[in-house]
């Protein structure tokens, strides 16, 4: 079969070396260069905290290929496993820490739940008087989603998967050849390209590429902000990426003590133009992120330095969960991750290839990723979302 997979993000690349890997003649198509979009601006985060069973299975899924991304793609992407570490200051969020923490270790995931005092020892310079629970996971950590977009790319090309940079795609089409009206291939600015299947993996420009055949998704672009700051106090490499979850904030170790420092603090959160958005961080938006840091943990203060920051978007579903399936015949969409696109690429691209090859999907029970969910009530939220 062939397949054109729209997006050239790290989420394209691993459905195209999936694909390629089951035999398939597989084509990237990338409106500017590899990781453009989203991918190349990404905290890194691999986690398998989250509150739903589909999100952790995910991660479950990937983390399988994290720990063994050197051996099978020959490149080191600077995975560190210091953990996470999740803050709650209000009761009803401890409350759902003890219900996550059960469902995590169910599936597997060595989390715990922590008193403050206990989620200090991990993070020594936690206020922990300001909250009432935490949770950990030793196993939890951050690559570089850089060398991990370069691993999947030169996967996909040794697997001979054709990929393409500066072509953007302008329409989908559908019918001609088939009865069922499905989708038949693509137009680029460098010509038409002909698929039994095309993957929707264009991340904050996934809304548009399925309108393009037709399709409504409810996937909404969002500027998200973070900075490189040298703190006051240096922070370990050991300290967790650590989210103070009722304020949006979080942080973790960069080289040399430094600290990457990221949340979104507005009620206000329009959409943003993919084609036309501020890559630059905020001034106001960097004071509040390391006043909120601060508030956190005493790494941070008025002495603190910003060294360079910077704006990505997340494309955000209504739910937070991804929209994976086969949205109509001959489209599968991957899309929607809401910010966790990047560690839960390597499961995503096996799903894609179970899809497009099986028909099916076996790796995990991703039956509620569905778009028709929004329509039918059958959404579950999220709450574990930095």
């Amino acid at each position: 079969m062939r397949i054109v997979v729209v997006g050239g993000g790290i989420v394209g690349l691993a459905s195209a070396y999936y694909l390629a890997e089951q035999g398939n003649d597989v084509v990237v198509c990338e409106r500017s260069s590899l990781g453009a979009g989203s991918t190349e601006r990404s905290a890194g985060g691999i986690r398998q905290q989250f509150s739903t069973r589909v999100n952790v299975e995910l991660s479950r899924a990937s983390v399988d290929v994290w720990e063994d991304f050197e051996a099978e793609f020959g490149v080191d992407i600077a995975y560190r496993r210091p953990g996470y570490l999740f803050l709650a200051r209000e009761d009803a969020t401890a409350e759902r820490f003890a219900e996550n923490v059960a469902v995590q270790n169910d599936l597997g995931v060595p989390s715990e739940l922590l008193d403050p005092e206990a989620a200090r020892e991990r993070c020594p310079e936690l206020r922990a008087e300001q909250f009432v629970a935490a949770t950990y996971c030793p196993t939890d950590g951050f690559a570089d989603p850089h060398l991990a977009l370069q691993g999947f790319a030169r996967g996909a090309r040794e697997a001979g998967v054709d990929v393409r940079t500066g072509v953007a795609v302008t329409d989908v089409l559908r019918g001609g050849r088939r009865a069922d009206g499905g989708v038949t291939g693509v137009e680029t600015a460098s010509g038409r390209v002909d698929a039994d299947f095309v993957v929707n993996a264009a991340g904050p420009w996934a809304r548009e590429v399925a309108a393009m055949a037709d399709v409504d998704l409810p996937i909404a672009p969002k500027r998200r902000q973070i900075a490189v700051v040298d703190p006051e106090t240096p922070v370990p490499a050991s300290v967790p990426l650590t989210v103070d979850l009722d304020t949006g904030a979080y942080f973790r170790p960069e080289r040399e003590g430094a600290a990457l420092v990221g949340g979104h603090f507005s009620a206000d959160d329009p959409d943003a133009d993919p084609d036309a958005f501020d890559r630059s961080s905020d001034l106001d938006w960097t004071a509040t992120a390391v006043e909120r840091a601060a508030d956190c943990a005493g790494y941070f203060g008025p002495d603190s330095r910003v060294r360079r920051g910077w704006a990505g978007l997340y494309a955000v579903t209504p739910d937070h969960h991804p929209i994976v399936e086969e949205t109509v015949p001959g489209l599968v969409t991957a899309a929607g991750f809401s910010g966790h696109g990047f560690q839960h690429a390597p499961a995503t691209g096996q799903i894609v290839a179970e899809l497009v090859c099986d028909g099916e999907i076996s790796l995990v029970d991703a039956s509620g990723l569905d778009s028709a969910r929004f329509e039918e009530d059958r959404t579950v939220e999220e709450h574990n979302v930095a």
